[in-house]
């Protein structure tokens, strides 16, 4: 047989894979079983095997779908696991690997449960901005839950050890069964018109997620949310949350623990309020000691015992001042009556009369040079203006027409050329004493 025919391990293990990648079966699987050959590896993947009477799987699970488990894997528990089944080369084997479990017999509770916590907390009801404090020192509080039992037995004994003088009322409510829900809604809504409490207490034992979901349910989560009156969870056990526990305004891990977060320690409260009050006489006492010691230096001060001695020293430096203002007025006053006759003389050497003399004889002078003047200048004028009227006449048109000359025109315009009237046209001959009108009748032109 020829040898081309023989595969490798490594070749069929590589073809096996791919059909197990390939089988839209395998490529998610929703499988029950129970946890065996399992031990905890810390932060790291988890190797175990999912068994049932009749067969076995091996199984991984990879570290981040691990750390998102809501509970505790342990050997022998019933799960129910999604994930893919393929084939791990290096052994051959296939093997289921896991990308989600939840504890068989619950997971649709589970799924329940993760569906409303994401619903109610986009809603922001799980925000802290709208808890309220708990008050430190109430004087009512109402207790929502059964009324037999080892949790009202718990708190009815932890608030009275701690704190006897708060006033104690148990609502009794049903905590477990269908009806549960409707029942913790209407105990609310009860605390809720009385109107006067300062805290609300709804608690509950430990018990199955099944036993808990009434304080899952979205009804007591928006009631507990809506409440005006301070709210402290305690359902279940330290390790079971419910919704309750996440939208109330305190969770507490035990009824204990609530009855302890409700109300503070009476002998602790007064010790500190005794100890306030040493401390308030103690130092009132040493203040009014103080006191009385600075008025009693004040009381043997010499400013009470010679009280003159207060203002001998202003008074030595009132006269000091009144010296030195008498000083400075006697100077100023010298001084202003100094100006004031320098003043009154250099007044008297610019006397205005001797200026008022000289500006007459000089505008005396003024005023005749300026008629001489004028009158010089108007002869020239004359003469100036004889001149051109001289000139002028010579140059008159008028002195030529007297001698036999004249001009002629026609609509306004001057006739210097034959070529510039036509036969039959009229025109205006102006002489030296008149004016002519005519017709031309006949036009002669020169020859060239």
């Amino acid at each position: 047989m020829s040898q081309e025919r023989y595969l490798s391990v490594t070749a069929l293990t590589k073809y096996l894979k791919r059909k197990f990648d390939a089988d839209p079966y395998l490529e998610r699987v929703f499988l029950t079983g129970e946890i065996s050959n399992y031990r905890l590896r810390a932060n790291a993947h988890q190797y175990f095997s999912l068994k049932d009477d009749g067969a076995k799987i091996s199984a991984v699970m990879f570290k981040g779908a691990f750390q998102k488990l809501k509970f505790q894997l342990e050997e022998g528990m019933k799960v129910l696991a999604i994930g893919r089944v393929s084939l791990y080369e290096p052994s051959g084997s296939y093997q289921l690997y896991v990308e989600h479990m939840e504890p068989d017999g619950i997971g649709a509770l589970y799924q329940a449960l993760e569906k409303m916590k994401q619903k109610l907390s986009q809603e922001g009801l799980f925000q802290s901005e709208h808890k309220q404090a708990i008050p430190a020192f109430p004087k009512r509080i109402a207790v929502v839950t059964s009324p037999s039992g080892a949790v009202i037995r718990d708190i009815i004994t932890t608030i009275k050890r701690r704190f006897p003088i708060v006033e104690l009322v148990v609502f009794p409510t049903v905590v477990q069964g269908d009806k549960a829900a409707a029942d913790i809604v209407k105990s609310i809504e009860r605390v809720e018109r009385a109107g006067n409490f300062d805290t609300m207490i709804i608690a509950r034992g430990g018990g199955s997620i099944e036993d808990l979901w009434p304080f899952n349910e979205e009804i007591v989560a928006r009631a507990i949310y809506q409440a005006d009156t301070p709210v402290i969870s305690s359902v279940g056990h330290e390790t079971d949350i419910t919704i309750s526990d996440l939208v109330a305004d305190v969770r507490a891990a035990t009824p204990t623990a609530a009855a302890e977060l409700s109300v503070p320690v009476l002998t602790e409260e007064l010790y500190k309020i005794r100890q306030q009050e040493a401390r308030l006489l103690q130092t009132m006492s040493y203040l009014l000691k103080k006191d009385r010691q600075r008025l009693q230096h004040s009381l043997d001060s010499y400013v009470f015992k010679h009280p003159g001695r207060l203002y001998e020293g202003f008074s030595m430096r009132l006269d000091l001042l009144k010296q030195r203002l008498q000083q400075a007025v006697y100077q100023t006053v010298q001084t202003r009556q100094a100006q004031f006759a320098k003043q009154q003389n250099r007044l008297l050497l610019q006397n205005p009369k001797d200026r008022v003399q000289r500006s007459r004889e000089q505008l005396e002078r003024v005023s005749e040079r300026l008629l001489t003047s004028v009158a010089t200048y108007q002869d020239r004028r004359r003469r100036e203006l004889a001149d051109a009227v001289s000139a002028l006449d010579l140059l008159s048109p008028l002195k030529t027409m007297a001698r036999g000359y004249s001009y002629t025109v026609s609509d306004g315009r001057i006739i210097k050329s034959v070529d510039d009237v036509a036969e039959g046209q009229q025109l205006t001959t102006n002489l030296q004493d008149g004016y002519l009108e005519s017709t031309v009748s006949k036009i002669h032109k020169k020859a060239e």
